[in-house]
């Protein structure tokens, strides 16, 4: 959703004329015919209901023209509103760090079939997320916080780290038996009637999913 003056609409609704008309040429130049009807088309639907509501299904798409970017740059984030000084925790950081690296990719994919389609204009491209380099440059002090930290975070806090053994909760991760798997079923019905004497619950994790309902089969019986 876009809050704006009507100036700012009345000119965005100029220049999303503008590409139309430009985009529609092209297709026809190319004898993309079909594909320049349903941009005339869908984009004319778009604008008369931001003319008469002052927004549209998607309108998202249109956010360059309301934002007044310049084609190819990247959208406005909420990074923009903090202090020079903030800092960045990423949490699950080998996780989350090739999400971002993975989103632009993603995004341009399937934004690049909507425009060459005719379902989108080409402005459509710049509503997107930052490329790893902008998210890279918005950053200021960063803390990557992981279990498993990948060769990115390692190389970026240049050998300077901090190890967790204790879990904030003050509890001690719990102490793992690695026994044979022969009489594995005996041994396991031992510990269950050992944890049911406790008034204590069993929670059993199976290899798969079959292996689980044979178990519980045999367990009912």
């Amino acid at each position: 959703m876009f809050v704006t003056s009507p100036d700012v609409l009345q000119k965005a609704i100029w220049e999303i004329q503008q590409d139309m008309v430009k985009q529609v040429d092209y297709f026809k130049e190319i004898g993309k015919h079909l594909e320049a009807k349903r941009l005339e088309e869908r984009t004319n639907f778009d604008l008369e209901m931001i003319r008469e509501l002052g927004y549209c299904s998607g309108i998202e798409n249109y956010s360059r023209y309301l934002d007044g970017r310049e084609a190819g740059t990247r959208p406005f984030c909420l990074l923009d509103y903090f202090p020079d000084d903030f800092l960045m925790v990423v949490d699950e950081s080998h996780v989350t760090i090739s999400q971002v690296h993975a989103m632009y990719g993603g995004d341009r994919s399937r934004k690049e079939n909507l425009v060459e389609y005719g379902f989108r204009l080409p402005a459509a491209m710049d509503n997107r997320p930052l490329k790893f380099e902008e998210f890279e440059a918005l950053q200021n002090q960063v803390v990557y916080v992981s279990a498993t930290p990948a060769d990115y975070e390692l190389e970026k806090s240049e050998g300077i780290y901090v190890e967790q053994i204790i879990r904030p909760t003050g509890l001690l991760d719990p102490i793992i038996e690695i026994r044979p798997s022969e009489n594995q079923i005996d041994d396991l019905i031992e510990e269950i009637q050992l944890r049911c004497e406790a008034d204590e619950r069993v929670l059993i994790t199976t290899l798969t999913k079959r292996m689980a309902e044979e178990l519980t089969k045999y367990l009912t019986k």
